[in-house]
């Protein structure tokens, strides 16, 4: 009884992540054009200016990720509605954090990424200076 009791459940559990898998078709934009062209123009380089959540390297223009197409869908369809590409940067930003955006404001949470490189360079410049400094001094006490 026990045996058919573990099979059970190993079956169960092997077969989670088939149940997991999207069976949803796409959203309707996700991977169809816009009709008017301009407004297409205008889709297209929002999409490209934010990033694909679960990528994370890729914008949602590039990206095969339903939620991608989800949000392709979301900047499509807001933009046929007449919304500004503004206000649905603004939209997205709210709805799935900064992260979204290529280009997040400066801000306390975002500090960080904007002042690292400089500090980094800094630190890095401060370094190389001390061990030239070093090698120079080295090289007066042994002449």
């Amino acid at each position: 009884m026990s045996r058919r009791f573990a099979l059970l459940a190993l079956l169960t559990l092997g077969a989670t992540p088939i149940a997991a898998q999207d069976r949803l078709p796409p959203a309707p934009y996700a991977y169809q054009q816009l009709p008017d062209a301009a407004q297409e123009a205008k889709a297209k380089r929002l999409m490209e200016e934010l990033r694909c959540l679960v990528c994370q390297g890729q914008s949602i223009a590039d990206s095969d990720a339903p939620l991608a197409g989800d949000m392709r869908n979301e900047v499509r369809t807001k933009i046929a509605a007449g919304e500004s590409p503004d206000a649905i940067r603004e939209w997205l930003v709210a709805r799935y954090g900064n992260w979204v955006d290529y280009d997040p404001p400066f801000d306390m949470a975002t500090a960080f990424l904007w002042l690292g490189p400089l500090l980094f360079l800094a630190l890095g410049g401060w370094l190389a200076f001390g061990r030239f400094r070093r090698g120079d001094d080295e090289a007066e006490g042994e002449a």
